[in-house]
């Protein structure tokens, strides 16, 4: 990887890795990244300071955490296996994918030559993803039943809105909508995780995935708590092909909803898909969706909710932010409800 030979700003360099400036600072601040400063004191990245963040940034998109990281850097190369065996295994899969869809097409030219031509539902799935999921509905109350649709889910799917817009109906209308979708209530948070231990104790498999996920999170900086672990059960127990989870944030502290955020960014674009209720910036941060994530806004009046772009003039964007804010804010405006205007 090259990059120009002159001093870049972090926004500048941010976009240069493709991570955002918030994990420009995060690798500052775990000492593996020492970007240098102007004598106004701006911190300023050059081609070594680039290269050493460019090693840090394809560790990280390998699903190392920042500890790993760090160790990796300093010789220890223990990490690196199960992280390339794991890419390895979802390099594999995407080419069987298009070995599928090879083998289909030369059926489809065979059978053209022969006079017979394709049904045009053969050729749509031929030009789209294997992967690809959509869904359509009619809208639930509170709306006026208008239809919703939303075409090639990705991976990870943001829902936000302002308390009393909906949010968590649309939420429960995807799941029920989607096939095999599960909904993931706060009631995961009972008995402060008594039911999420009691499962685990049932399954050795399960106990033994939990347990390195949750070293994975301490890693990242995350605070081991029940709430943090009903939510690894969650993750690691479902066999459903999608998942909504209502305010994935409920109960944990801004390291832990940091290293949330991190992981559910580093399963992989082949993931399967979740939907995030959220109304947390240490979750949904602007600066670093990326084009296997998407924003769906619920607005406070009951429009309809709309995909929103993640970039600051889109429409829909400032209405996103202003429903997202820190831990410490969150718990401060927790009962503040959207109001819908009366028409006269």
């Amino acid at each position: 990887m090259s990059y120009p030979e002159r001093y870049l700003s972090p926004s500048e360099a941010a976009a240069q890795l493709g991570v955002s400036t918030k994990a420009l600072r995060l690798y500052e601040q775990r000492g593996l990244v020492a970007p240098l400063r102007t004598e106004a004191g701006w911190r300023a990245y050059g081609p070594a300071e680039m290269s050493q963040a460019g090693e840090v940034a394809a560790l990280r998109a390998l699903g190392l955490s920042l500890t790993q990281v760090a160790k990796v850097l300093k010789g220890d190369p223990k990490f690196l296996e199960p992280a390339l065996a794991a890419h390895e295994a979802t390099l594999e899969g995407r080419i069987r994918q298009l070995t599928d869809s090879l083998k289909t097409l030369r059926t489809v030219r065979a059978d053209l030559t022969q006079g017979r031509p394709p049904a045009i539902s053969e050729l749509a799935r031929l030009v789209q993803p294997a992967t690809e999921v959509s869904v359509a509905f009619d809208l639930p109350w509170p709306w006026g039943g208008e239809r919703f649709e939303l075409q090639n889910v990705r991976p990870l799917n943001y829902i936000i809105g302002p308390l009393g817009s909906g949010k968590t109906r649309l939420a429960q209308t995807i799941a029920e909508t989607l096939p095999d979708t599960s909904f993931v209530g706060l009631d995961r948070l009972n008995d402060e995780g008594a039911v999420a231990l009691g499962r685990m104790d049932r399954d050795s498999s399960l106990k033994s995935r939990v347990a390195e996920t949750v070293r994975w999170f301490t890693e990242e900086g995350a605070t081991t708590s029940p709430a943090l672990l009903a939510l690894i059960v969650t993750l690691e127990s479902s066999k459903s092909v999608a998942l909504v989870i209502d305010m994935v944030e409920a109960g944990l502290d801004q390291d832990s909803q940091e290293a949330v955020a991190a992981y559910l960014r580093h399963r992989g674009s082949d993931a399967r898909s979740l939907f995030i209720l959220t109304r947390s910036s240490a979750i949904l941060d602007l600066t670093a969706v990326g084009p296997a994530e998407s924003i769906i806004h619920c607005p406070a009046n009951h429009s309809p909710p709309t995909l929103v772009a993640p970039y600051p003039g889109a429409p829909g964007f400032e209405a996103v932010a202003s429903c997202l804010a820190s831990p410490e804010v969150r718990a401060r405006t927790e009962g503040v409800i959207a109001l819908r205007p009366q028409i006269a």
